[in-house]
């Protein structure tokens, strides 16, 4: 019996077609088994096979498109579709055109799907940490207010991520966000001797919301705890996996 693809939504975004998707559903075997999105590791046949899987899943018909990522604050406003070998490097997507499926790849960052109704205006980000200290999330509602939308009328869900409970960083870490802004001591929690646990999620909602996104949402889901629903790089890592997959997270106009 074949698992099916797992696609969670969120009432905020439920004007556009969209999915937060996992690891189930998938063809891909071994250290990638289920949904794995990405051709770095895994047979290009299953990879391909999944993405068609993940398209069908949220829009029908649609045509997928990703980046390829870099973990920056870049965003490509879409205005047609590129062949995959050709998809720019950069971090989020927008768009106003029907019938394109923008996606991002994670394995612990935080995925964020925007979407203005009124304006007929859709985004999606890639927002680990150093791309959401250096403002991804931001830019993408600047790309998406450029072709219309208004950022009080955008609702921003993020997906999910790797969790505080399973984030431990190191000061240094701490320290570079201390130095962007010292409101950002609430989202580290005390651990062991130069340590401590960092709130992903939340810092990422904190800044959609600071920036006047007009609903913010997050979905609560850990990626390292949940093994049989989603990749992780971190859970790899301390494994000592050879590598990982990544899941995707979609949102497209009809």
């Amino acid at each position: 019996m074949i698992e099916a693809v797992e696609a969670l939504t969120h009432p905020a975004l439920a004007g556009a077609a969209h999915g937060f998707l996992g690891r189930r559903g998938g063809v891909s075997t071994g250290l990638h088994a289920g949904l794995n999105v990405s051709y770095s590791e895994d047979n290009p046949a299953h990879t391909a096979e999944n993405r068609r899987r993940a398209g069908d899943a949220v829009l029908p018909g649609a045509r997928l498109l990703t980046c390829y990522q870099i973990h920056s604050p870049d965003v490509v406003t879409v205005t047609a579709p590129w062949a995959d070998p050709d998809r720019p490097r950069a971090d989020a997507l927008v768009t106003d055109r029907p019938g394109l499926l923008l996606g991002v790849l994670t394995a612990d960052c935080a995925p964020v799907l925007f979407h203005d109704p009124e304006a007929g205006v859709i985004g999606a980000a890639h927002a680990g940490w150093k791309g959401a200290i250096g403002g991804v999330t931001d830019r993408t509602v600047e790309a998406m207010e450029a072709l219309g939308a208004d950022r009080k009328r955008i609702s921003a869900v993020v997906g999910p991520c790797i969790a505080q409970k399973s984030y431990e960083v190191d000061a240094g870490f701490e320290a570079r966000f201390a130095a962007d802004d010292a409101a950002c001591a609430r989202f580290f929690k005390a651990g062991r001797a130069g340590h401590s646990w960092f709130d992903l999620e939340g810092y990422v909602a904190a800044r959609l919301a600071t920036f006047g996104v007009g609903t913010v949402a997050m979905l609560g889901e850990d990626t390292y705890s949940q093994a049989d629903r989603f990749y992780s790089f971190r859970r790899s890592t301390h494994a000592g996996e050879t590598g990982y997959g990544r899941q995707i997270s979609l949102i497209g106009l009809g």
